[in-house]
Formats: structure tokens, C-alpha cells, sequence
């Protein structure tokens, strides 16, 4: 049963897309990004002879998610991985292709909503912002030991942050007197430093100093980097991924992977397309789908998704 207090992000636009690469009984489902189980319940649900692997980084979603999920029984395969470790997962488990696979991008609810995670900047908290708390430096350890120039790059790149030398100037001369620890620190910091004109508009002025710590600490863009093609190379013929992304970076990625997934590389000029130099995918969305309002409506979080998705029509020549 699909838990009402938890709607996911563009669940029947997920369905749909995926629907007719899990036809075949024991086809095998991937979500990469298992989080709270929301998506993989539906697609279980909806195909009864459906297999799934969930993946994910965070030890409490997997816990949460598998006694969600417990009703499936021998259907469900979890593992404490990130997304970009499918193709050793895949090898130990003994399964060399897949039909369908869901990346659902960033940060998920319960690690907004647990204050010890570190997550948000509406209240007091442990800087930690790890996804997978078992390794890895915490947000504090990245604000306390960085150059000052790798946190101006990090907040200029991962947060679009335009007042990220003024910021950091601040949290240089702070973490001079006192290292940070608590989360309400630093989005006090924040707030101080950028120049009142531009606090008055757009919300918390600490969410891309957040935003790009949260990316630094996971390494979220080198990771996706990485996770998209193995995704693809792992799709069987006519298998079909789905991407929902909520930042512009994760999502030109994903456009740039899939652009030259899709396009024939046959060199200019020759009269038809050489052997393997024809295109193994095929876009099945128009840029970057948006969520319309009936979806917004349903789940709020959906207002800055950008929806992309593939199918494999050839193998490797």
C-alpha cells in the first residue's frame, strides 16, 4: 500500500515511462536513489513480477525503506551502496543487464527533517550534511580546513552564490576565533554578510551556501558524473532510465550524457551512418520536463524537477 503521507516526485509520469521496458516477468528494476522507498513500492505494486535493486547511500533510508518494502518479500534486493557502484553491485550479484532504472537526484525528506543530519538552516544542528554518515568529512570539517579559495569556488559553483567572496571572507575570519559545529551559525554568518538589498528577496539567503556544502560533502556532481553512463551501459535493449533533477548542474549533466548517448557520431559528410557509429539510445522527453501544476500541488518538492529519460535501442557494436 502506497503510504499516503509520502507522495514521490512525479510518481505516474515515472510509471508510465518505465512501464513498457518491465513487461517481462523477472524483468529487474533499479532505483539508484532508493531514499524512502516511495517510487520502488509504486513500480512493485504496479508490476507484480517486477524485480527491484535499490540502491542507496544512507543507512537509515535503507532501514526504513526495507521494512516498507518487507511486504515484496524475495522481490527486494538492497544494498548500501552509491549510485555510481551499480556496476559492482551488478557483478556480485550476478546480473548483467537491467530493464529499468530511477535516479531521483538530491536531498530527501527525512535528511531535511532530521535536525542531527545537519540538512537544513531552519534550526540549530550538527554540520555534518552526509548522506552516508558511516565515512566521508563532514560540512564542519569542509568549512574549518578548506583554502579560502576552494570555498569561494564551492560556493560559486555548486550554490550560484554571487556574494560567495564576501561570505567566505566571514567564515574565515569566524572559524579563526571558534571552529563551526552548529548549523544556525553559519546561516547567521550568511545572513550578516550578504548585503541587505538582496536578503529581502528569494527566500533564506543561506540555502545555496547549504545547497553547495551538501554537493562538496557527498560529491554529488562527480558522483553523478559517473553514475549515468554505467546506468546506461547497463540497460539491456530496449530498457529505459529516468532521471528527476532539482539543481541546473545535476541537470546538464544529465542533458550532456544523454545528447551525446543519442546522436549518431558518424564524421561529416558520409553519405550514411558507419557501423557502431549510430546512435545505442533514444531521447523519450523534450528537454528537461517540468512538473505541471496538478503535480506541483501534490508534492511541492516537484516545483524545481526537470524530468529527463532514455531508452537503448542497440547493443555495443
Amino acid at each position: 500500500m502506497i503510504d499516503p503521507g509520502h507522495v514521490p516526485v512525479l510518481l505516474d509520469r515515472v510509471l508510465r515511462t518505465l512501464e513498457p521496458a518491465v513487461g517481462a516477468p523477472g524483468s529487474l528494476y533499479v532505483d539508484g536513489t532508493l531514499g524512502m522507498g516511495g517510487h520502488a513500492e509504486a513500480m512493485l505494486s504496479a508490476f507484480p513480477s517486477l524485480r527491484l535493486l535499490g540502491l542507496d547511500r544512507d543507512t537509515v533510508a535503507l532501514e526504513r525503506a526495507g521494512k516498507r518494502l518487507a511486504p515484496f518479500g524475495d522481490r527486494v534486493t538492497l544494498v548500501h551502496a552509491v549510485y555510481d557502484e551499480l556496476p559492482s553491485v551488478l557483478a556480485r550479484l550476478g546480473e548483467p543487464t537491467v530493464q529499468a532504472v530511477l535516479f531521483d537526484l538530491g536531498v530527501s525528506s527525512p535528511q531535511l527533517d532530521e535536525p542531527d543530519r545537519g540538512f537544513a538552516y531552519s534550526y540549530d544542528a550538527p554540520l555534518d550534511m552526509r548522506m552516508d554518515q558511516t565515512r566521508g568529512a563532514t560540512a564542519a570539517e569542509v568549512l574549518n580546513t578548506y583554502p579560502p579559495g576552494e570555498l569561494v569556488r564551492i560556493l560559486r559553483v555548486y550554490g550560484e552564490e554571487r556574494f560567495a567572496q564576501r561570505i567566505v571572507s566571514s567564515i574565515v575570519k569566524e572559524r579563526a576565533k571558534e571552529p563551526f559545529t552548529g548549523s544556525m551559525r553559519l546561516t547567521e554568518l550568511v545572513r550578516a554578510a550578504i548585503p541587505a538589498a538582496a536578503r529581502r528577496t528569494g527566500g533564506n539567503p543561506a540555502k545555496r551556501t547549504f545547497q553547495a556544502l551538501r554537493i562538496e560533502v557527498n560529491s554529488e556532481l562527480t558522483v553523478w558524473e559517473r553514475a549515468l553512463p554505467n546506468a546506461l551501459d547497463a540497460l539491456s535493449v530496449g530498457g529505459r532510465i529516468a532521471v528527476l533533477s532539482y539543481h541546473s548542474l545535476e541537470d546538464k549533466i544529465t542533458k550532456r550524457v544523454l545528447a551525446d548517448r543519442t546522436t549518431d557520431h558518424t564524421p561529416p559528410g558520409l553519405p550514411v551512418p558507419l557501423p557502431g557509429m549510430e546512435p545505442k539510445y533514444r531521447l523519450l522527453t523534450r528537454g528537461g520536463e517540468q512538473a505541471t501544476e496538478a503535480e506541483i500541488a501534490g508534492n511541492p518538492r516537484a516545483a524545481s524537477v526537470r524530468f529527463r529519460a532514455a531508452e537503448r535501442i542497440r547493443e555495443d557494436a
